[in-house]
């Protein structure tokens, strides 16, 4: 008995092999195709990665990270006190601040943006510092348990302000 099921591990391992060979050959001989699939999913990865600047004491930070958790993001929170003068260094005007700074590949977000517009900015890629969602509205993510009712988000570069989205 022992015999037989060492004999089928070990075939099943020689089959396992012998895909795991042809599969890597014919990716060597795609060549440069597997590169940009490789690039994608790094891509993708670096946009699901979000930075919040909150201050500690911010109950509804937390919730907003909780949110964002449930929606597929790894969130890394850093208190900071002093995140609205950390805003305002990213670029985002001082009237535009929102309760707390994130940074998502590449791009800064201000205040409780609802995950959609994230990921329309991480996918449309327009040339911007970023987006803010000023104050703390009450029917923003984090404030309630999902996005109610219609949020003016604003787009900032360069002290140039302008609207990003109203949905």
């Amino acid at each position: 008995m022992k015999k037989t099921l060492t004999l089928a591990t070990l075939g099943a391992l020689a089959v396992a092999g012998a895909i795991a060979f042809t599969t890597f050959s014919i990716a060597q001989s795609e060549g440069d195709a597997v590169a940009p699939l490789a690039q994608q999913a790094a891509s993708a990865d670096a946009a699901k990665q979000i930075t919040i600047w909150r201050d500690a004491n911010c109950g509804c930070c937390d919730s907003y990270a909780e949110y964002l958790v449930a929606h597929g993001y790894q969130v890394t929170r850093v208190d900071d006190p002093g995140f609205a003068t950390r805003s305002v260094a990213a670029g985002v005007p001082e009237q535009g601040i929102g309760c707390h700074l994130a940074e998502v590949d590449g791009y800064y977000v201000s205040g409780l943006v609802p995950v959609e517009i994230i990921e329309r900015l991480v996918a449309e890629r327009p040339a911007i510092q970023g987006i803010t969602l000023p104050g703390m509205p009450p029917n923003a993510p984090g404030m309630a348990r999902e996005k109610t009712g219609t949020l003016k988000t604003y787009a900032f570069n360069d002290g140039e302000v302008s609207v990003y989205s109203n949905e």
